[in-house]
């Protein structure tokens, strides 16, 4: 089967996995509708090209926070990729270092944060974190993965609870015995992830904040109001998130909500956003509206069960090669050439 585009790598996914393990990787909550806007809203969004203009060089390296990168896209967190291949997360750590880019591990991940450092020792790799009732193990994680090399904490806000995935219910989703949350073992039983702490606020970042050096992004805003606050907290970065179409059915597409939230932050903070990105178009849309750079969540997760980490390096490649033919056809040799007047929404 050859790979052209990342809808190859998803019904190769979808064929091979075990059904269990698809559907919780394919789950949006309720009706999915969330899930399935966050694609569909790219189709709304048309391009502008310029022409004329010499594009027989091409750079396509964007910077986060300082620190360079092959191109604007990386690997959102997601967890169990040991469902996908037996290795998990260190053939994701592994790709994302090969293709000089940026991969933020999870906190339910099923290879330990100090095992992920290891496989792609040099990488840029971010940690998401979950905060849970019980504090102090939020605290030793944040510091494992100071420790562990990790340059930024993503500080994922949108789950108070669990989001309602149908199939998830229907088939008892549990982890096979065989795997577990590495980075949480003894903490607490796997499958009851209520250990959540549904009382988080904005003055919890004040808290992160006295536990780290690391530049804390948050993950899951969609409005103006949080991105103000974000901002007034003195977090460094939001990624525009709507937990994959998992949590809040009847949220918008993140790429709709990015416009107001660039607007609220003004500069002030990078902005970034996952959620739909299936196609190097769709990352020039998403940068001319004002990200700085895209994640990709499920896509990862389908090279990795295409070939691990060289399936997973397949995908990025396609995605690159795919971003850089837009770019150029848009009349765009330089990332910095990516702008507003680049994209108009369909009257439809």
């Amino acid at each position: 089967m050859a790979m052209v585009c990342l809808s190859d790598f998803e019904a190769y996914a979808k064929m091979y996995l075990p059904k269990i393990a698809w559907d919780f990787f394919e789950a949006g909550a309720d009706d999915c509708s969330t899930r399935d806007e966050n694609i569909l809203a790219y189709k709304r969004i048309r391009l502008r090209p310029r022409m004329l203009r010499d594009v027989s060089v091409m750079d396509i390296r964007t910077k986060l926070l300082g620190t360079e990168i092959s191109f604007p896209v990386g690997i959102a967190p997601t967890g169990f990729h040991q469902l996908a291949w037996p290795d998990g997360e260190k053939s994701t750590a592994r790709a994302a270092k090969a293709m000089n880019t940026c991969y933020i591990a999870s906190t339910y991940s099923t290879c330990s944060l100090e095992d992920i450092s290891a496989a792609a020792p040099g990488g840029l790799r971010w940690f998401q974190l979950y905060i849970h009732r019980n504090r102090a193990v939020s605290k030793q994680l944040v510091q494992r993965a100071a420790a562990a090399g990790f340059q930024g904490l993503v500080l994922t806000v949108d789950l108070p609870y669990t989001g309602k995935r149908r199939n998830d219910v229907r088939n008892g989703f549990c982890l096979p015995p065989h795997m577990k949350l590495k980075n949480l073992e003894g903490a607490f039983e796997v499958c009851k992830m209520s250990l959540l702490d549904p009382s988080v606020t904005w003055n919890d970042i004040y808290w992160l904040q006295s536990l780290t050096h690391l530049p804390i992004i948050i993950k899951g805003i969609l409005t103006k109001e949080d991105a103000e606050l974000a901002v007034r907290h003195g977090v460094q970065g939001i990624i525009v998130s709507n937990h994959g179409g998992r949590q809040l059915d009847g949220a918008p597409a993140t790429i709709d909500a990015l416009v107001e939230v660039v607007e609220a932050v003004q500069g002030r903070v990078e902005v970034y956003l996952d959620g739909g990105i299936r196609k190097g178009s769709d990352v020039i849309k998403a940068l001319a509206l004002g990200a700085k750079c895209v994640f990709i969540g499920r896509p990862a997760l389908w090279g990795l069960a295409y070939k691990g980490e060289e399936g997973l390096q397949d995908l990025l490649r396609i995605l690159q090669d795919e971003f850089r033919l837009s770019m150029a056809l848009a009349g765009c040799a330089n990332v910095s050439e990516i702008g507003r007047h680049l994209v108009q929404f369909s009257k439809l």
